[in-house]
């Protein structure tokens, strides 16, 4: 299934994959604030949710560039309308707190 070149396929994989890496992100910082690895007071390793949503999103570059190896165009276009989806979405949910440091 992963093999076929759809944009259906795409979109799927482009809405799972950031769906699943924040949820791994996130859970990933929790672990290491209740191990107390990780002090939440700490600016320099202190990770907002707008900035694991980012780098969630950007983990739709791992089945885009696996795609884009296999020469699956359509699945490509899948994958990146769902990144645009979700950069329209982050940008709408955050622009309230882009000026904030």
């Amino acid at each position: 299934m992963l093999e076929k070149d759809s944009i259906l396929l795409g979109i799927i994989l482009g809405l799972c994959v950031p769906f699943v890496g924040f949820a791994t992100i996130k859970m990933f910082f929790e672990q290491l604030a209740s191990m107390e690895l990780l002090n939440p007071e700490m600016r320099t390793i202190f990770f907002r949710e707008r900035t694991i949503a980012i780098l969630a999103i950007c983990l739709n570059l791992i089945p885009f560039n696996i795609y884009k190896k296999w020469r699956f165009d359509q699945t490509m276009r899948g994958v990146l309308f769902a990144t645009f989806v979700y950069v329209f979405a982050w940008v709408w949910f955050f622009a309230a707190t882009m000026g904030q440091g």
